[in-house]
């Protein structure tokens, strides 16, 4: 039995397809991308399949989403909370006859560009950008820089080359974050410049897809925190957790009796959410959830914020990902001197090994520090010329954004070692 009981449905002129008046623009990519004889993919599964096969994908999985954990197989990472978006959103879409295999592509590369350390690791980066570039670092765009400009694949002839990706999937990626909880979320008409936009939640998705990507971001984490935090012993038990929420909102309990629910879990809120969006959702009111379930969410972020990402624990360990970011940021920026950078890194930081084993092979493959060896290799755009410090700068901002939590440790324990 379908969900869904609006009266006015998404048709495929909402929906991501053929008889969308934006479908063009939709599957657009910067450059032709080469194709195979009888590909079966559609471009968005085109999309997903090349983001999956990117090295940041697999990063994730050793990427902070709010706790870090990393002895812990049963806490939440960045890569498990890309596939609960993508989970989410695929079965949002299928109920609302809007296309899967977008919000599939959108939600797997939503996060590619995070820093490591979760936001702890996202404000120090945004800090250093301030200072060094007078920019700022949001992990929204760096996730399309790094869809753009980073990250590559071997094409068909064994050549490496950016990822290329359509218009709608980059969209997504991009305009993911920000409030759902006050209004519906609906797409923008305009077909803009994605760099144009200079902060999160400055415009809404150009796609239905995008928007329950959206809300999807939210739905997947706020009871997983939760959870999280009940078995790091942030809080004993859920009682204890329940009984300083309900000091903090008085209102909980008469909110969760409206939406129909007994517990604050992560199966419990996935499913009374989910329901919600889509028993609400149309073309003309948007993506949008019921009063009483906004209040809910509205209520959980708050909670969470209060409650959990301020715990004096989590401010330790802020700290400790800040000294570690800082620390390699530091060692990196001593070693510029333009086109002899590589040299005087390799002279420099001999002890740190994983330091000079991957950062001249980034500024190769990256800039203009090596054009006869990257032609051998390389077949993607230079994006930082070495003869201008701060494009130096930002060049270590993009490698320190897309470290592991275990190699940003790694590279850190090489820096502080005397061994």
């Amino acid at each position: 039995m379908r969900i869904i009981m609006v009266t006015d449905e998404f048709t495929e002129k909402e929906a991501a397809t053929e008889k969308n008046p934006k479908w063009d623009n939709l599957i657009s990519r910067k450059e032709p991308i080469y194709t195979r004889p009888n590909d079966v993919r559609s471009e968005f599964k085109r999309d997903y399949d090349r983001i999956l096969h990117s090295t940041a994908i697999s990063r994730l999985k050793h990427k902070t989403q709010v706790f870090y954990a990393p002895v812990s197989d049963h806490v939440c990472t960045r890569a498990e909370h890309v596939n609960h978006v993508a989970d989410i959103s695929q079965t949002i879409s299928k109920e609302l006859k809007l296309d899967t295999e977008l919000t599939n592509a959108i939600a797997i590369g939503h996060d590619i560009g995070h820093a490591p350390f979760g936001h702890a690791g996202e404000n120090t980066l945004k800090g250093i950008a301030m200072k060094e570039l007078g920019d700022t670092f949001w992990h929204e765009k760096n996730s399309l820089w790094y869809s753009d400009s980073i990250e590559t694949l071997p094409d068909d002839k064994g050549n490496e080359r950016n990822l290329n990706l359509t218009y709608a999937v980059r969209d997504g990626i991009i305009s993911h974050c920000g409030e759902v909880n006050d209004e519906a979320i609906i797409p923008r008409d305009e077909f803009l410049d994605l760099f144009e936009i200079t902060e999160p939640n400055q415009v809404q998705p150009y796609t239905w897809e995008g928007c329950v990507v959206k809300v999807s971001d939210k739905i997947a984490f706020l009871g997983r925190d939760i959870e999280d935090a009940i078995r790091l012993r942030l809080f004993e038990t859920n009682k204890e957790f329940m009984t300083r929420s309900r000091e903090l909102e008085s209102n909980l309990d008469t909110v969760m009796k409206d939406v129909g629910i007994n517990s604050i879990n992560n199966t419990a809120l996935i499913h009374c959410f989910v329901v919600d969006v889509c028993r609400n959702s149309n073309p003309e009111r948007g993506i949008q959830l019921s009063a009483g379930h906004r209040e809910l969410m509205r209520i959980l972020m708050k909670l969470s914020i209060e409650v959990i990402y301020k715990h004096q624990r989590l401010k330790t360990y802020e700290q400790y990902a800040e000294l570690i970011i800082n620390s390699i940021f530091q060692a990196l920026v001593e070693q510029y001197s333009g086109n002899n950078t590589i040299r005087t890194m390799r002279k420099n930081l001999k002890y740190c090994r994983a330091l000079t084993d991957s950062f001249p092979d980034w500024l190769t493959k990256y800039s203009n520090i090596d054009e006869e060896n990257r032609k051998r290799k390389y077949l993607n755009r230079i994006v930082y010329d070495i003869e201008i410090k701060k494009v130096y700068v930002k060049a270590i901002i993009d490698y320190i954004s897309g470290m592991s939590d275990h190699f940003a440790l790694k590279v850190f324990s090489d820096l502080t070692s005397f061994s």
